[in-house]
């Protein structure tokens, strides 16, 4: 029997599968649905941890002690655990550890696009990558078996297209394994475990030698194969971008690669014998090319395909064509498909929902006239026209110690930092200790809206309810930043323009560092509506001004605004903001 899921589906099913007990995770876009799917899972744990660190220790210590352990995250979140990848390299472990890396050419949801292939050189582990829901189910379980084997972790890389389109996946009468009847003890094995240099300097070896071994192993794994065609042109492709070039070069012979590094040596000069012309299809980097160039392979690649952007079969097809590798006709009749099909596209730029508290508070920093110092989120969009009252955006944390940093560099602006409630446990509590530590003018805003909003409403630890939905203690952040050592602590209402304006100037004219959390819960989470107000037209001017909160129920007609009742959620701001006072419940 076979299922429509997603790649993140599959991941999860594969993980329950195969017997991994313990799953832990940090909530980002693609990745999010894993550990959400495999939380529903029975005999399983779950986590959300307050970070990507956090949750790759957790996995290293469950398979430490034996069990088997996934955890994943968004590209970007392998920088946060990086530090925690490179010390289970050189530990190796007892049981298995999958690390999935979700990256997103096109930036979908990301600030930046890089390609997490190049972790898996660096750290020198293996790493797969599925082109299909199907492999990436089955996928899971190689990654188990090699990492039990090899002694390593594994990383498993989906990209966008993978983690959120669906496909067939065959559901049989499989059973994940039986859990242990006794808990193990734990193996107390200092060489191995314990990474001071005289012990690490050992380590390294066994991973120079492991490296040597999985590329061996690379050879003779049928997740690398060589598929028969045409031989004018061999392609070199895997994940997502091979069946893209599948549908541009259907009767091309290809090396579908599963398992991306270490590459396989001994079957890439094979292939090569076997064709005419090798061709390299890969997003982004020039990985694999610029590592079969190193064998003296000769390849084309890079000279014909972007090294930015998300690819397509479209795109494929149209620089092929431009390239000689197939008809013009095909790469002119696609690129005239595609002139046609976006002129008609509207621009609809991004906004915060109606009712969103960040709304109001960002009108108030833009009516202070302070640099605002932005992190990542929803809040982000903070930065669009007609709000435009956000700065910089870095990374998740980053909001604080630029803020602080401008601050020490003597600027003449009044200085914000903003951050999200989910993003503060995530890396806010070190810069903010900075802030106090080194006592910088900064106002550190934490617009708190009581869930993980932006990737789906997940919980944190500021919610008191777990991934597995169990009620636990929930952190509060009024106490948490007065027990780091802040006395000036304010707590303000996004709907309350004028209440928080004035707190807002109170902190700004303190002249030392200070916290103000801005309340109010998502909206979408919690549903909540109120009584839409309507406009007076006998009033309005029509001077616009209730347009720059940027709220979609706002409109223009020809000589009054007008506001859409099922859209609207009866927030009230733009009753507070309208100066004909023409905007009423």
């Amino acid at each position: 029997m076979k299922k429509m899921m997603t790649g993140n589906e599959a991941i999860a099913y594969g993980a329950y599968l195969n017997g991994v007990r313990i799953g832990a995770a940090y909530p980002g876009t693609p990745s999010t649905e894993i550990m959400e799917e495999f939380a529903k899972y029975e005999g399983v744990y779950a986590e959300w941890s307050p970070n990507e660190k956090v949750a790759l220790d957790t996995g290293t210590g469950a398979a430490y002690a034996g069990a088997r352990a996934m955890v994943s995250m968004k590209h970007v979140g392998v920088n946060v655990a990086s530090d925690s990848l490179f010390y289970g390299v050189y530990t190796g472990l007892k049981g298995g550890l999958l690390i999935i890396s979700a990256d997103d050419p096109g930036m979908h949801s990301s600030q930046n696009e890089q390609d997490n292939r190049n972790y898996a050189r660096f750290a020198k582990i293996p790493m797969l990558e599925p082109s299909d829901s199907q492999e990436a189910k089955d996928f899971v379980g190689i990654a188990l078996e090699m990492s039990e084997t090899f002694d390593t972790p594994v990383m498993l890389r989906t990209v966008t297209r993978i983690a959120h389109s669906s496909a067939p996946v065959e559901i049989g009468d499989e059973t994940p394994p039986a859990a242990p009847a006794e808990p193990p003890l734990y193996d107390r094995n200092p060489q191995k475990f314990v990474m001071v240099p005289a012990y690490a300097r050992g380590r390294h070896v066994v991973v120079e030698e492991r490296i040597k071994k999985l590329a061996e192993y690379a050879e003779s794994t049928p997740i690398n194969r060589i598929e028969p065609g045409d031989d004018n042109v061999g392609i070199i492709a895997a994940g997502a971008v091979y069946q893209y070039a599948r549908e541009v070069f259907p009767k091309a012979t290809f090396l579908k690669l599963g398992m991306i590094y270490p590459l396989p040596e001994k079957l890439l000069r094979q292939f090569a014998s076997q064709v005419k012309t090798v061709v390299v299809i890969e997003e982004l980097d020039p990985f694999f090319e610029g590592q079969i160039r190193n064998m003296g392979i000769e390849v084309r690649g890079k000279d014909i395909f972007p090294i930015v952007g998300e690819f397509s079969p479209g795109l494929i097809r149209e620089r092929s064509a431009a390239a000689g590798l197939i008809p013009a006709s095909e790469g002119l009749a696609e690129a005239e498909a595609a002139s046609t099909s976006t002129a008609e596209l509207p621009i609809r730029p991004p906004m915060l929902c109606p009712g969103c508290g960040h709304r109001g508070m960002f009108h108030v920093f833009r009516e202070s006239g302070a640099l605002v110092l932005g992190d990542i989120g929803c809040y982000t969009l903070g930065s669009a026209p007609p709000l435009s009252a956000m700065h910089t955006t870095g990374c998740m944390g980053a909001s604080i110690g630029v803020a602080h940093g401008i601050a020490k560099a003597g600027m003449k602006d009044r200085v914000i930092a903003v951050i999200g409630d989910s993003t503060f446990f995530h890396s806010g509590i070190h810069p903010l200790i900075n802030v106090l530590y080194n006592q910088s003018n900064v106002t550190v805003v934490i617009a708190d809206n009581s869930v993980t909003a932006m990737t789906g409403h997940q919980q944190h630890p500021g919610t008191g309810i777990t991934l597995q939905e169990k009620t636990t203690n929930a952190v509060d952040l009024e106490k948490l930043v007065r027990s780091i050592g802040f006395d000036k602590v304010d707590i303000a209402d996004p709907y309350d323009l004028d209440g928080l304006a004035e707190v807002l100037e109170d902190h700004l004219g303190s002249g030392k560092p200070s916290v103000l959390i801005v309340r109010r819960p998502c909206v979408l989470y919690t549903r909540e509506k109120n009584e839409p107000p309507h406009v007076d037209v006998e009033l309005c001017s029509n001077c616009g001004t209730c347009l720059d909160l940027g709220c979609s129920p706002i409109g223009q007609a020809e000589d009054h605004v007008v506001i859409d009742p099922i859209l609207c959620n009866g927030c009230g701001l733009c009753i507070q903001v309208c100066p004909s006072e023409a905007i009423v419940r």
